[in-house]
């Protein structure tokens, strides 16, 4: 019994060995299975994080894309609007752009009839016939005014009906005519003691010489010598019409605005008959009895503001004239004569032309030829 029991106490460690043995294996297996469950977790896990990765990576591409399509579609804008911008830049060449600047005219404003639109100098010329057609308004749209009433208080009138015709006209000339403007000096020294002598000389005082009638008289032995100033052009027919009478129009400053009245036949009258026409027409202007006839046929104005001021002035011309002059104040200047300097009564002059028929030497030459009659009358008469 005793040896029995000994080996039953002997036996005992042995089992409890083996169960330890035993939950120690079931440990080992379980905590493999937690490694393998955790790394089947982790493969899920990071096959998800590689999807996300992976999706995240499409939309990058396709935010990529996506820009690249907007900088080409700019792109493609861009170049359609500078091509665009190309298209509405002018296609001439450069005597087609100088014949455009001579004439006055915006050359993006004429229609093309070469390739690709290209203008030609025909194009030009069409261009400008169709802007000197009768009917055809000359007068630049006008932008939208402020309401100047904001800024404090306004005065709206009407306009006259001769401040209306003069503007229409003057924007005419201005858009129609290439003008350009001559300078010079007359020394009127000698003129003007004689006009003072012969104004004492006569009897009505109301008939005395002044500068601007024998400026008129000047004037039409200028344009006999230069016929292209006493002309006018058809741009219609292509002709150059030169006149064999000889109107000249005299500037006249109104309440009512510029009046041009016109003495008819000035080659046919002397200077003391100029002056008392051009006298009554002045009178007629002002007193608002002049007649539109009295007003026609000019074919050289003269503008004298010397009763005004100022040293000098670029007048406009008054188509279809193709000249004009104008007369600022006289005033005494030092000259240099024979070693010393003298004062003088110098009277400066502009002449504005029409350079479409008058060249630029040209108008110098026919105001110099003024300034000399003016300085030797008996020029008028060689």
């Amino acid at each position: 019994d005793e040896d029995s029991e000994k080996e039953d106490v002997a036996k005992e460690p042995e089992e409890d060995n083996e169960d330890d043995e035993s939950e120690k294996g079931k440990d080992k297996k379980s905590q493999a299975k937690d490694e393998e469950s955790e790394k089947d977790n982790d493969n899920k896990e990071g096959k998800k994080n590689g999807k996300s990765e992976e999706h995240d990576l499409k939309e990058e591409k396709i935010k990529d894309s996506r820009q690249k399509e907007s900088v080409n579609e700019n792109k493609t804008s861009s170049v359609a609007s500078e091509g665009k911008s190309m298209k509405e830049a002018a296609a001439a060449s450069p005597s087609v752009r100088r014949l455009a600047r001579e004439l006055g005219v915006e050359i993006n404003s004429v229609s093309g009839t070469g390739p690709g639109a290209r203008i030609s100098e025909g194009d030009i010329k069409d261009h400008v016939k169709s802007r000197m057609q009768p009917g055809v308004s000359s007068s630049v749209t006008q932008k939208a005014l402020p309401d100047f009433s904001k800024w404090g208080e306004v005065d709206i009138q009407p306009m006259s009906k001769i401040r209306s015709v003069t503007a229409e006209a003057m924007a005419y000339a201005w858009t129609a005519i290439p003008m350009v403007t001559q300078f010079d000096q007359a020394d009127i020294t000698e003129l003007e003691e004689f006009r003072k002598n012969q104004t004492k000389k006569q009897e009505d005082p109301a008939a005395h010489l002044t500068i601007t009638s024998i400026l008129v008289k000047v004037c039409e032995a200028a344009i006999r010598s230069f016929p292209q100033f006493n002309s006018s052009i058809d741009f219609n027919n292509k002709e150059i019409i030169y006149k064999k009478y000889f109107n000249i129009g005299v500037a006249v400053d109104t309440d009512r605005g510029l009046l041009v009245p016109v003495i008819k036949n000035v080659d046919k009258k002397k200077i003391l008959e100029i002056s008392n026409e051009l006298n009554d027409l002045a009178e007629k202007a002002r007193d608002k009895k002049i007649k539109p006839e009295e007003m026609d046929g000019g074919n050289f104005t003269i503008s004298n503001l010397g009763g005004i001021g100022g040293t000098g002035f670029t007048p406009i011309v008054y188509s279809p004239q193709v000249a004009i002059l104008g007369v600022s104040r006289g005033s005494t200047k030092p000259k240099y004569i024979k070693d010393n300097f003298v004062p003088r009564m110098i009277l400066p002059l502009t002449l504005t032309y029409d350079h479409r028929i008058i060249d630029g030497a040209d108008a110098a030459r026919f105001l110099r030829w003024i300034c000399e009659a003016l300085e030797n009358p008996v020029k008028m008469f060689l």
